[in-house]
């Protein structure tokens, strides 16, 4: 099943992005791990502020988890998890910039980038 799981997750990199295809194996770790983890942030924030778009992030983290364990190697896990936690971390503090700075100019410039950043990983992703 594991080779099945492996086959499937490079074919869908083939249809998923460009970008993608010229990475090394190190580079797709390392930006499924980074999009899993701001996924994870941006789905609690929604969670915290009952947002209904929370069940589609939920999905959407689902799917880059997939694609994250399609590539990550064995020794290579533990750094995966560290760079999601990072990820995770910084989104956070970017949507807490966002909706709780009493500093306009800031806030508009936390939710921007917190915008682009899971539009970025949103590219990455079927659907």
């Amino acid at each position: 099943m594991s080779s099945l799981k492996t086959f499937v997750g490079a074919w869908a990199l083939c249809l998923l992005a460009p970008a993608a295809l010229t990475a090394a194996p190190g580079d797709l770790t390392r930006q499924f791990a980074t999009c899993t983890g701001r996924l994870s942030a941006q789905m609690e924030f929604q969670w915290l502020l009952s947002d209904t778009g929370s069940d589609r992030t939920e999905e959407e983290r689902a799917a880059m988890i997939s694609l994250l364990e399609a590539v990550v190697r064995p020794e290579d896990r533990r750094n995966a998890l560290a760079l999601r936690i990072e990820a995770k971390q910084a989104h956070t503090a970017l949507l807490t910039r966002a909706h709780f700075n009493d500093d306009k100019a800031q806030a508009t410039w936390a939710a921007n980038r917190a915008a682009v950043e899971i539009g970025r990983c949103r590219s990455l992703i079927l659907g």
